[in-house]
């Protein structure tokens, strides 16, 4: 059985104690350093959070009125389930609906737009019936399998989807993740611009899951060729010592948009297989690894636009007190308080 120390697992009920004396911390956008700060967590919907007295009063029991509590205490959250399934419009719509017209939602991108495999099953039924014989009884397929023309599909499936958002003005992002297989190479930086190309102008961003592209030899083209390109980097704290760890670096590649995820430092989990993926980022902050990124959160708002935080630790509240904690952190920091 996997099991994290007692000080990063305490349960729901010890970090629901933590939040005595944050007030509504977090609830709004918070003025930063000439930036402006929006924080929340990267799931609203995990069973975990919706379980009965964690995140949402006992009333808040459909769907409509989990995202309307939620959006109540934050401005911001993150989609991952697209990464899994083509999203519907209809979804989006209702998002849309359920949410404030300055609510902001990040939008993680199917699997199949950063080169990564995909259930054949859960392939919308227009596409599963135009793949090839070959690729009808995998299990499991991959976009450098698929007929161009598919390819472009399941592209063009993803935005009309997310247009409602996009009209609303309230699409954040696009998170382009990429695998930690995806080295850094002249071919995957065309990958990244050919997503971002087929994104037909949306912002993106990018999060890398392989130390070789901050390596001594790479670090500097890697952040240059961001740059260069004005996506975001996706900062992230998370597990060291694994060949999918990224050292936790400050940098702002894009004057518009600084993202910050936070997965967790669960060493245990990181890269173990056949586990819940709630539980890999089963982790709950403390106070002092959070006083580590408050000033280098609050550098990051000072270069561009917005900066979006994101806690990734979804199991229970875990990230949503962790949020609201960041929060109340970066509301207290002293403007002329240096950074690491």
């Amino acid at each position: 059985m996997i099991t994290a120390t007692a000080d990063h697992d305490p349960g729901a009920q010890v970090a629901a104690r933590r939040l005595e004396g944050l007030g509504d911390a977090g609830r709004d956008p918070i003025a930063v350093a000439g930036g402006t700060v929006h924080i929340g967590t990267a799931s609203w919907t995990d069973p975990t959070m919706t379980a009965k007295g964690v995140f949402y009063p006992d009333e808040a029991d459909t769907a409509e009125e989990r995202l309307q509590y939620y959006a109540s205490r934050f401005p911001l959250v993150e989609v991952d389930a697209t990464y899994y399934a083509l999203p519907a419009r209809r979804t989006a719509e209702l998002w849309r609906e359920r949410t404030p017209p300055d609510f902001t939602f990040d939008v993680k991108a199917h699997a199949l737009m950063t080169g990564q495999p995909t259930e054949t099953k859960r392939l919308p039924k227009v596409i599963r019936d135009e793949l090839p014989p070959d690729l009808k009884s995998k299990a499991r397929v991959y976009a450098r399998d698929l007929p161009p023309h598919l390819r472009d599909a399941v592209f063009a499936m993803f935005l009309d989807a997310l247009e409602p958002l996009r009209e609303a003005g309230q699409l954040g992002s696009i998170l382009l993740q990429y695998p930690r297989w995806f080295f850094p190479l002249s071919k995957s930086r065309e990958e990244i611009l050919e997503a971002r190309d087929r994104l037909d102008g949306v912002q993106v961003a990018v999060e890398l899951r392989n130390g070789s592209w901050f390596n001594e030899k790479n670090v500097e083209r890697t952040l240059r060729f961001l740059e260069d390109n004005r996506l975001p980097y996706v900062m992230v704290d998370g597990p060291q010592g694994f060949k999918s760890s990224v050292p936790p670096i400050t940098a702002v590649t894009s004057p518009d948009l600084a993202i910050v995820r936070f997965h967790g430092r669960r060493t245990e989990t990181w890269e173990a297989r056949g586990i819940p993926t709630v539980e890999r980022f089963r982790y709950l902050y403390d106070r002092g690894e959070l006083e580590e990124w408050a000033p280098r959160i609050r550098d990051a708002a000072g270069q561009a636009k917005q900066t979006h935080v994101l806690m990734n630790n979804c199991y229970a509240n875990y990230g949503a007190t962790n949020a609201r904690e960041m929060a109340k952190l970066l509301e207290d920091l002293k403007p002329g308080t240096a950074a690491d």
